[in-house]
């Protein structure tokens, strides 16, 4: 086990380094990385965004119960349709909460949601009909999105 050790290092008799031993490869350890104004405004743009989704979320969760007036029942709906509203009620509340939680799996997640809408109102307007404006605030979401990560990333500050 002392091979795994890193060089410079000692350990106590539990395999844990001595106090004040140098250099440690432990996670918790590390110091935390400055918050700069980019990484803010991306928190504050993601959790702004999950509201929106959750909005997104609880609308077709609406069209599932048929709770729309005058809305063609869920039930009449062809089958390829009615998946891909299922599809989007589960997948838009979890993209939600993983972006209010600002955790890489939840931009991940959104991307997906957000991708797979597109994808599907620009190929198969059948599916999932969405207005070009609509369209065009989804993708102007996604690009804005794209912009802030990045800006976070490179410590533009």
């Amino acid at each position: 086990m002392r091979a795994l050790a890193k060089v410079g290092t000692t350990r106590d008799g539990r395999g844990r380094p001595s106090a004040g031993s140098g250099p440690v490869d432990r996670i918790e350890e590390a110091a935390p990385r400055q918050q700069t104004r980019w990484d803010v405004v991306l928190v504050w743009f993601m959790r702004i965004t999950a509201l929106a989704w959750v909005a997104k979320g609880l609308a077709t969760w609406a069209q599932i119960l048929d709770l729309w007036p005058g809305a063609t029942p869920f039930a009449d709906l062809s089958p390829g349709r009615q998946a891909a509203i299922v599809y989007f009620a589960v997948i838009d509340f979890v993209a939600a909460v993983g972006l209010w939680l600002t955790s890489a799996w939840g931009g991940v997640v959104w991307l997906l949601a957000a991708t797979s809408a597109l994808t599907l109102a620009a190929l198969t307007p059948q599916l999932l009909p969405m207005s070009t404006p609509i369209i065009a605030v989804q993708a102007s979401i996604v690009a804005i999105y794209f912009v802030l990560s990045w800006l976070a990333a490179r410590d533009v500050g």
